[in-house]
């Protein structure tokens, strides 16, 4: 069995990036949660919460603009109002769109600036570590150097006539 007892340090290389990856992908998890349930609140806050100007507020009907547009729609809300709302829950929407593209893009970059880029400057440390011993373990031989320095095939020299 080649495997079994050469490249130890792959397998245990191995089994340590496994078991790095279980608390990255906590701390992730975690953080996903957290944000996503910041911004829903926040979205939902910003679509059921109205602002109206000084001359809006002046009006009578401006008490009849609550809650989502929907509701506020079958409640008599004036149709400039319910515009001005619209436009706001477009904008709304169109920003938790980007907290959670930016979130997700924030994430990708963490898992490899924690997880991938630890994983490779381990192997490649301990790659150099297994070449060194090997070679510190087999040190060439004399005939090894002999050979090394002399060509591999050798001239023969024919007098010329």
């Amino acid at each position: 069995m080649v495997w079994r007892y050469k490249n130890r340090w792959f397998r245990r290389w191995l089994v340590l990036i496994v078991f790095w990856a279980v608390p990255v992908m906590i701390v992730a998890a975690n953080e996903i949660r957290e944000q996503l349930a910041y911004d829903s609140a926040d979205l939902s806050h910003t679509l059921s919460t109205w602002s109206f100007t000084d001359t809006q507020r002046a009006q009578p009907a401006a008490r009849r603009c609550h809650g989502p547009i929907d509701e506020a729609r079958s409640a008599g809300c004036p149709p400039d109002m319910l515009a001005a709302k619209t436009a706001l829950d477009q904008q709304a929407i169109a920003q938790y769109a980007t907290r959670k593209g930016v979130l997700f893009g924030y994430l990708w970059t963490a898992f490899i600036g924690y997880w991938v880029v630890p994983a490779i400057t381990l192997f490649v440390l301990g790659a150099i570590i297994g070449v060194i011993r090997r070679s510190l373990r087999h040190p060439m031989k004399k005939n090894d150097v002999q050979s090394t320095h002399e060509p591999a095939h050798k001239t023969t020299h024919i007098a010329k006539p």
